[in-house]
C-alpha cells in the first residue's frame, strides 16, 4: 500500500471507522474520513478530515467532489456510518424506522452513486460495506435495525454483479458486536408498551454485556483493511463469535439456532 491508493471511510469520528481510519493511514494509504461535524472532531494523524451528512444527497455529493479535487480518484470506499436501536417492532415508529434506514441503507446508496461515476472511468476500485451478525441472523427488540442490515447484505450483493464488469468489486464485513459507544449507548425506541418491558430490559441488558465483551473497533479494522486490500470475497466475518454465528447459522439446522438466539438473549 502507498499514497497512491486512496482511501475514502465514512463515519471515522470513533469507534470502528476511527481505528481504520487510523489503521490505513500507518500504512501508507492516503486517507479521507468522513464527520458530521468537524468542530466536534479530534484530529487524526494522517487522515484528512471531511465535514459530511451521510443522510444528506447535496452533502455527499459534494464530500466526494472534494476528495477527488484532492486525491484525483478513489480506489476504496468503506461504508461504515450507521446507527442502532433497540425497541419492540410493534413500539417501534414509521418515522424511527425510516430515519434508521436513511442512516443504515440510503447512506449507502448515495455515497456509492457519488464513487462509482469516478470508479467506473479508472475501471477499478473495492467497495466494502460494514454490515453486521444481524444481517444473516435476526435479533430480538432490533428488529429495524436487523432490517436494515439485511437490506445492506441484499444491496450489496446485487450491486457487486453490476460494478464488476468494470473492475469493482463490493464486499461486506459482519462484525459481532463490537466495544464501541454505538452499541453500549443505543437509542431506544420512544414509545413504550408494557407488555414488552421485561422481555425488552432483558434484551437489552445482554445486548450490553455481549457489547462489554465483545472484540475491541482495531480487530475489525484489520478485517476491513483485508477486505479492502486482499483478495475478493463477498462477506469476511471476523474471528470469534462472528465467525462461529456465520458457521452456525449455516450448517445449523434452524431449530437450535432459533433457541440459541433466544437464550443468548435471556428470553429462555
Amino acid at each position: 500500500m502507498s499514497k497512491s491508493t486512496v482511501v475514502l471511510i465514512t463515519g471515522v469520528s470513533s469507534g470502528i471507522g476511527r481505528a481504520t481510519a487510523e489503521k490505513f493511514a500507518k500504512q501508507g494509504c492516503q486517507v479521507f474520513g468522513t464527520v458530521r461535524n468537524l468542530a466536534k472532531t479530534t484530529p487524526l494523524p494522517g487522515v484528512e478530515l471531511i465535514e459530511m451528512d451521510v443522510c444528506d444527497d447535496a452533502s455527499v455529493q459534494q464530500g466526494i467532489q472534494s476528495v477527488i479535487d484532492h486525491a484525483r480518484h478513489i480506489d476504496v470506499l468503506v461504508n461504515n456510518a450507521g446507527t442502532s436501536l433497540i425497541g419492540a417492532v410493534e413500539e417501534t415508529s414509521t418515522t424511527e424506522a425510516v430515519d434508521l434506514f436513511n442512516t443504515n441503507v440510503l447512506s449507502i446508496l448515495r455515497t456509492v452513486q457519488a464513487v462509482l461515476p469516478h470508479m467506473r472511468a479508472q475501471r477499478s476500485g473495492r467497495i466494502v460495506n460494514v454490515s453486521s451478525v444481524l444481517g444473516f441472523l435476526p435479533a430480538p427488540y432490533m428488529g429495524l435495525y436487523s432490517a436494515s442490515k439485511h437490506a445492506v447484505e441484499g444491496l450489496s450483493e446485487t450491486l457487486d454483479h453490476e460494478v464488476r464488469q468494470f473492475g469493482i468489486r463490493v464486499t461486506m464485513v459482519e462484525p459481532s458486536f463490537t466495544k464501541t459507544n454505538l452499541d453500549l449507548n443505543a437509542p431506544q425506541t420512544r414509545d413504550v408498551i408494557a407488555d414488552y418491558v421485561r422481555e425488552r430490559s432483558l434484551a437489552s441488558n445482554a445486548t450490553v454485556n455481549s457489547v462489554q465483551n465483545g472484540a475491541a473497533p482495531e480487530s475489525i479494522a484489520n478485517v476491513i483493511i483485508q477486505a479492502a486490500l486482499g483478495k475478493w470475497r463477498m462477506r469476511w466475518t471476523p474471528a470469534g463469535e462472528a465467525s462461529l454465528l456465520r458457521k452456525l447459522r449455516r450448517f445449523m439446522p434452524a431449530g437450535p439456532v432459533d433457541s440459541g438466539i433466544r437464550k443468548t438473549f435471556g428470553l429462555g
